[in-house]
């Protein structure tokens, strides 16, 4: 199938995986980019392919981050209380690095952890993007890890216009 793709179809694909390193430099750039791409050439099936799989990764990770974010901060929080009635919250009174690192220790911990896995979707975004845009540079499709559909990519091979597929369903009928 890497035969029947033409160089610009390469390039504008390998541009829309590239396009998501934007949010570096724009808010939602990742988003943004990588759609106009796709919009501009999404009647070619090999760019409409690595559009959908581009942006089905950035909204994954983006809330895959969200989550994340949620739980470090309720985890804080909950670390934080304490039982005791006279002192209510734990980060009022013994958060402090000159005598009671021993009694934060949790919430470093846990903060710590947290943020290594933040780092790693970052480091898996780096990652998967530069291989998803030397595959698009071979002409080769990429499916991108941790990737939710929210875009339902088309089958690969499959590219029947409205009309055929109306025809379709009414041979099946007759």
């Amino acid at each position: 199938m890497t035969s029947q793709v033409q160089n610009p179809d390469k390039t504008v694909a390998a541009f829309i995986h590239l396009s998501t390193f934007s949010q570096l430099f724009f808010p939602l750039g990742n988003f943004i980019f990588p759609l106009i791409f796709w919009m501009a050439k999404k009647n070619d099936p090999f760019v409409d392919e690595h559009g959908k799989q581009a942006l089905n990764f950035q909204i994954s990770l983006y809330l895959y981050s969200v989550f994340l974010i949620a739980i470090a901060i309720a985890g804080i929080i909950l670390l934080g209380l304490n039982t005791s009635i006279e002192d209510p919250f734990y980060l009022d009174h013994h958060f402090n690095f000159s005598g009671n690192l021993p009694e934060a220790a949790p919430i470093v911990t846990y903060v710590m952890i947290m943020l290594l896995l933040l780092l790693s979707l970052f480091v898996l975004n780096i990652y998967a993007v530069i291989s998803a845009t030397i595959k698009a540079f071979e002409g080769e499709y990429y499916k991108y890890p941790l990737t939710i559909n929210f875009i339902s990519p088309a089958p690969v091979g499959i590219n029947q216009s409205k009309n055929e597929q109306f025809n379709n369903t009414q041979n099946e009928t007759l």
